[in-house]
């Protein structure tokens, strides 16, 4: 399964593996868009679909720190998600956890890398592994595509305001 969307977002699902890989070009150097991922305030302005509303209760982006973090519309709690960060590598990695609060037993591993691609733009890579095909399916299934493709457009309009 592949999806790819005008905006270079594409993300493959590995028909044998419980895995999911997120591809995404930007127009800002790699250490723009590491600052956007590793910022409370930043990250809580991008992340996710544009209809939701992040509100973050605990942050710190460096290894061995944890997060926490709610979405809602309207003043409606929609999901809560938390997690551990295990290696924050300024402008480069970033290997954590995470979990959806509603299936706490789905913790899916997640290592994003960051790569410089000159010319003012670069390129982040994240590979999602879960503990069994299903999870990774119904992770598929729940709309993550939207959260991922609005929150990426919004992290565009953010890295042109930086």
């Amino acid at each position: 399964m592949s999806t790819r969307t005008s905006n270079e977002t594409t993300i493959e699902a590995d028909p044998n593996l419980p895995t999911i890989r997120i591809t995404r070009e930007f127009d800002a150097p790699a250490a723009k868009v590491f600052r956007a991922y590793t910022d409370r305030e930043l990250y809580a302005k991008w992340i996710g679909p544009r209809s939701v509303t992040t509100d973050i209760q605990d942050w710190d982006a460096s290894t061995g720190g944890s997060y926490r973090f709610t979405n809602s519309r309207d003043g409606e709690l929609l999901a809560s998600f938390y997690g551990s960060f295990h290696e924050v590598r300024d402008g480069e990695r970033i290997v954590q956890t995470f979990t959806y609060e509603g299936y706490p037993d789905g913790v899916s591993l997640e290592t994003m890398t960051f790569e410089d691609l000159g010319d003012g733009r670069s390129r982040i890579v994240g590979l999602s592994v879960v503990d069994t095909m299903e999870a990774r399916d119904a992770m598929i299934a729940s709309g993550m595509e939207t959260g991922v493709v609005e929150g990426y457009q919004k992290l565009d309009e953010l890295l042109a305001d930086l």
